[in-house]
């Protein structure tokens, strides 16, 4: 099982968190978050950040999640990041969170995937046609 830990800025990663259990039904296990904040030194969360990659992972290795690519989240990312067992992707967002949870059993690799396709497609227009057809089912 892939570990999964998102850092982002303040609550947001524990809002998604929170959000994910909602819609997939509880607290999946191997999952964590580490908010920053701006009084935050990235030196001093660092250590903390390699220390929860070492609980989350049970052998598969280690999906990081962040909010936004050049950000703080991403640059403490940037030093975690091992190829093959610690990957990381800017940009997440509900959808990329939910698909991620329910391919984390498959390899690193196409967990990486499936969190880029699932945060892709889950940006969409909302149109009248689509509340339409969406609605009618």
């Amino acid at each position: 099982m892939i570990g999964i830990l998102i850092i982002a800025h303040g609550t947001l990663g524990e809002s998604l968190i929170h959000c994910a259990n909602h819609v997939v039904g509880g607290h999946p296990p191997h999952m964590a978050q580490l908010g920053v904040s701006v009084e935050d030194d990235p030196n001093a969360v660092l250590p903390r950040a390699r220390e929860t990659i070492r609980d989350l992972d049970q052998g598969g290795g280690v999906l990081v999640l962040v909010d936004m690519y050049g950000a703080t989240p991403s640059n403490i990312a940037c030093r975690l990041l091992e190829p093959g067992r610690i990957e990381g992707v800017s940009g997440v967002n509900l959808p990329m969170l939910v698909r991620v949870l329910t391919y984390r059993n498959e390899p690193l690799q196409t967990v990486v995937g499936k969190a880029l396709s699932g945060g892709q497609e889950g940006i969409l227009h909302i149109t009248m046609e689509a509340c339409d057809v969406a609605t009618r089912r």
